[in-house]
């Protein structure tokens, strides 16, 4: 059994993080959870304080203002490294990540070196969400991975799964970017190297409570990432780990898997 750990960034969820914690327990009830607080206003990290002395496997990393997401999952990548866990998740504090498909992740990454929960496969899905962010999430994927040439489908999906040897390997502190940018950075950095990919159906449901962190900055962020890294110097990343990059369209089932040919690396 692999030891894995999931990263949730909180900046004032505490209405959330309870009931989250319980969710999580009960799917994946031999993983831990690092909660990383950028000293949230609203008591979120003291919270989790109070979580963590009442289960071992919640661990609290405090940090002394709104950061980004990216940066709190960077630090949350190096303390997996660290404390030696197998995996790492990436996954949201609002419930917009369902606990529900832990089981599923945590199948794929025996095998796979990352699986990305997908609302743009079959079977994955975005209720009850206005035209406006369809257009701008939906439309998003498809600029980033025509632009970069990636065999992802949900290429800014915050609910992911890393191999340890994926986080040792991409050069985390090299990374730049904060929101949806990230997510496309790290995808394009893993695949750039190699490393095998699974998408994973999810439904991703609106927040339950809380107003979202989303906002104009983050969403221009990612399009300039996408230009620049297209059109501009290209960043420098490690040797490729030289194994066949592989996505599963329909990862839930094992389907056949779509190979990538080594010209479009």
């Amino acid at each position: 059994m692999m030891k894995t750990l999931i990263i949730i960034p909180t900046y004032n969820e505490k209405e959330n993080l309870r009931p989250l914690l319980r969710e999580i327990f009960r799917y994946a009830p031999t993983t831990d959870v690092l909660i990383v607080d950028d000293h949230s206003p609203d008591g979120t990290g003291e919270l989790a304080e109070e979580l963590a002395r009442e289960d071992a496997r919640v661990h609290v990393m405090h940090r002394p203002g709104k950061l980004g997401l990216g940066t709190a999952y960077i630090a949350g990548f190096k303390y997996a490294l660290e404390q030696g866990y197998d995996a790492a998740f990436e996954m949201d504090a609002d419930f917009s990540h369902d606990p529900r498909y832990l089981p599923d992740f945590l199948r794929l990454i025996e095998e796979a070196d990352l699986v990305i929960g997908s609302r743009y496969i079959k079977g994955g899905a975005t209720p009850n969400w206005p035209f406006l962010r369809r257009l701008i999430s939906g439309g998003g994927n498809i600029f980033a991975r025509t632009l970069l040439a990636l065999p992802v489908h949900d290429c800014t999906a915050g609910y992911r799964c890393y191999r340890r040897e994926v986080l040792e390997s991409i050069d985390l502190d090299s990374i730049r970017s904060r929101g949806y940018a990230f997510q496309v950075e790290l995808v394009y950095r893993v695949w750039r190297q190699g490393f095998r990919i699974v998408e994973t159906p999810i439904v991703f449901e609106d927040r339950r409570v809380g107003q979202s962190k989303m906002s104009k900055a983050i969403i221009l962020e990612g399009f300039l990432f996408v230009l620049r890294t297209r059109f501009g110097r290209k960043p420098q990343l490690p040797p490729p780990v030289r194994r066949e990059a592989t996505l599963v369209g329909k990862a839930a089932k094992n389907e056949a898997c779509e190979r990538v040919p080594e010209t479009s690396r």
